[in-house]
């Protein structure tokens, strides 16, 4: 990409869309642009299509996406499935009725099988059935993904997917029960700090594993794919570490200093077993991740700490 290309980043006021526009200004791009969702509907085909034939953009981070943790996607599927189907399809669209150059869209870990193979290679889409506590939206990121394959390979459009694994950071979405879990673990854990309690309980029996991508991180894999990737294969874009949810807490526990224990609430859900990507394929293409958890965790919380009343909603 020129310097001074014409990059749209949709989904530029989200954590991840947000984070991409920080990388494309650190690393000298000077002509992004982007449109708050009371500016631009992307749901809405008419309203897309307009703001794509005026603004002509040459380059497309395919960003915006309604997301939520296991409760809010467990009672909210229709919104998860229509929401991010609908501005996948008209984003993907526009972008092709335009002669957009290129588009990286992002999809997620969620996406593969529930019962995948540890680390889940890139190979393992559409092989099983979908985690059910989040199955719309993956369903959904599925969509755009094919879109995608299916675009290059009709229109011959250049248009490449990544598939980052869970997101954390500034910006992020810090309720209760409609953020993920290291949010909504470091809200629960200040609070209860605040309160005095003697406990904080975390949903689930905390044996799940996950693996988490500090955002700045993401959003760099992002632009460094769009500057080297063609590929009509989806790439992973992770860390190769996991940890358990347990684990997890405990770390937040201590970075927050607080006094009390960690208890688990076994009567909850605890989602997918294990999630891991096998990331080598990017690694491959000489990216690596700079922000350890620890590290990554330090920076979510003391975020949270300055603009809590801002994230207190």
């Amino acid at each position: 990409m020129r310097k001074d290309a014409k990059i749209y980043v949709a989904g530029h006021g989200g954590m991840l869309g947000s984070a991409i526009v920080r990388s494309l200004k650190a690393k000298g791009y000077t002509n992004i642009i982007g449109k708050r969702p009371a500016e631009l509907n992307l749901t809405r085909q008419s309203e897309t299509e307009k703001f794509f034939s005026d603004e002509k953009p040459e380059y497309v981070f395919l960003a915006a996406a309604k997301v939520g943790g296991i409760h809010t996607n467990n009672i909210h599927p229709a919104e998860f499935m229509y929401i991010n189907t609908s501005l996948e399809i008209n984003v993907i669209h526009s972008a092709y009725l335009n002669n957009v150059k290129k588009l990286l869209f992002t999809g997620t870990g969620c996406i593969y099988p529930r019962e995948s193979p540890q680390p889940i290679k890139e190979e393992c889409l559409l092989t099983g059935p979908f985690e059910k506590t989040n199955e719309a939206y993956a369903l959904a990121k599925l969509a755009g993904l094919k879109m995608c394959e299916y675009y290059n390979r009709q229109y011959r459009t250049n248009y490449i997917s990544c598939m980052p694994i869970n997101l954390y950071g500034t910006g992020d979405n810090f309720h209760l029960e409609n953020s993920h879990v290291i949010p909504a673990l470091i809200r629960k854990v200040c609070e209860a700090k605040e309160r005095g309690d003697k406990h904080v309980i975390i949903w689930g029996t905390g044996s799940a594993l996950r693996e988490f991508m500090h955002v700045d991180d993401a959003a760099d894999a992002c632009v460094f794919l769009m500057e080297n990737y063609r590929s009509n294969e989806a790439i992973n874009v992770g860390t190769g570490n996991e940890v358990s949810i347990l684990d997890l807490t405990k770390m937040i526990v201590r970075i927050a200093e607080f006094g009390g224990d960690v208890v688990t609430d076994p009567s909850k859900p605890d989602g997918m077993p294990r999630r891991l990507v096998d990331s080598s394929k990017l690694s491959s293409l000489g990216w690596r991740p700079q922000i350890t958890l620890e590290d990554g965790l330090r920076r979510t919380y003391e975020d949270y700490l300055k603009n809590r009343n801002l994230y207190r909603r």
